[in-house]
């Protein structure tokens, strides 16, 4: 019996054979950490993405890391970010000695713009992490006038935005250190794991020694030399190595992201059919220069109060379907709450409070997608009838 069974999940990987075969030729070769199938994977990738190179790694944090690390970001510098956004964005600053400085988002998008970035800018701050949130690309052209303006590095955060296109070129294209997740939630799944875009031969091979505790050649080239090389460390670096066994549904998934893409925008396009002419349900925005990857559809629920999206929840869990509250404000979290209190982020707060993901992935089908609809329609109705009037 499935996990699934007698419920619409908020997400599922999509995984058969395919990454069954793989991963079998992987364990029968001898060969199951960092490796060939590795390297395939990442060439596939990079090809894909148009990109000169990609780096593969065990998280999205581990890459988005080494990205900062590659951009010369300098113990106690600033380094701008949404509050709308993972956790892991920050852990990244933070690990690389930077300090967070949070800005707010376009309350449509739910991305940080250029002019939020701006509010924020001071002479210390070194660099921007532009985020992609929720698979729909940020403001690309602008970040890149501010960044040179203000002569800031940029790198681009797109955990959940793999395949999504910005002005008709995928993210991770456009010439900035690009991170994305490999995590099931996300586009395609090795499980865990991060893939960095790079665009000069000296950062990819920078990045490499760092993902594998800084040394300068890798296990592979030692092993086809059979031992007569040795490697020196020119400085330390981590252990962020991705296996060849997951490279191998890496590659599997990577063969499916056509479709996947293709699914979620018939899928999300669905709802925003069922939702277009509701007051109380907005289905998400697309500015004409993104194509959305619908990693998640994230509805708002104009007006709601403290509390509406938790009643709003419970309701959808009681008729078997899971959803999840929008993303929340880094500003409130227990580490940032005490730096943060003069901090004030209106539509970062708002979005956190009237936000909401539905399911969708491959293979949601469109009489579970009506079910979704029906009982998100009855959940708000009710919230409606019971909301104060002014």
């Amino acid at each position: 019996m499935s996990q699934f069974d007698n419920q619409i999940p908020l997400l599922k990987p999509w995984i058969d054979d395919d990454e069954l075969r793989e991963v079998e030729t992987v364990l029968r070769s001898g060969w199951i950490s960092q490796g060939p199938k590795v390297k395939e994977f990442e060439d596939r990738l990079a090809a894909w993405l148009g990109a000169p190179w990609a780096v593969a790694t065990n998280s999205a944090t581990s890459a988005l890391h080494l990205a900062l690390q590659l951009s010369g970001l300098r113990r106690g510098e600033k380094v701008v970010v949404p509050a709308h956004t993972c956790m892991a964005t920050v852990n990244a600053v933070c690990m690389a000695g930077g300090l967070p400085v949070f800005a707010d988002i376009d309350p449509r998008t739910f991305n940080m713009g250029p002019s939020d970035a701006e509010a924020v800018l001071t002479a210390d701050v070194r660099g921007i992490v532009v985020v992609h949130q929720i698979g729909l690309p940020a403001d690309l052209d602008g970040f890149r006038e501010l960044a040179r303006r203000r002569e800031l590095f940029i790198v681009e955060d797109a955990a959940t935005a793999l395949g999504a296109k910005y002005r008709g070129a995928y993210l991770g294209s456009h010439g900035h250190p690009t991170v994305f997740s490999l995590h099931p939630r996300k586009m395609i799944t090795t499980g865990e794991g991060g893939v960095l875009t790079l665009f000069h031969q000296q950062s990819d091979e920078r990045a490499r020694r760092l993902r594998s505790a800084g040394a300068s050649i890798s296990d592979v080239e030692r092993h086809r030399a059979l031992g007569t090389l040795e490697h020196v460390y020119p400085e330390p670096g981590f252990n962020y190595r991705l296996t060849d066994i997951q490279a191998a549904v890496g590659i599997a998934q990577l063969r499916k992201l056509q479709r996947m893409l293709e699914m979620r925008t018939s899928q999300a396009a669905y709802y925003d059919r069922r939702f277009a002419d509701l007051d109380e349900i907005r289905p998400p925005f697309v500015p004409p220069y993104a194509t959305h990857c619908y990693s998640s559809y994230c509805v708002t629920i104009p007006h709601a109060s403290e509390g509406a999206i938790a009643d709003i929840l419970r309701h959808m869990a009681q008729r078997g379907i899971s959803c999840r509250r929008g993303i929340q404000s880094l500003c409130h979290e227990p580490y940032f709450e005490q730096s943060s209190q003069r901090i004030s982020l209106p539509n970062t707060d708002a979005v956190a409070r009237q936000t909401m993901f539905l399911p969708i992935f491959p293979g949601l089908e469109e009489s579970q997608q009506e079910q979704v609809v029906a009982a998100l329609k009855e959940a708000v109705a009710r919230y409606a009838s019971n909301r104060p009037r002014r």
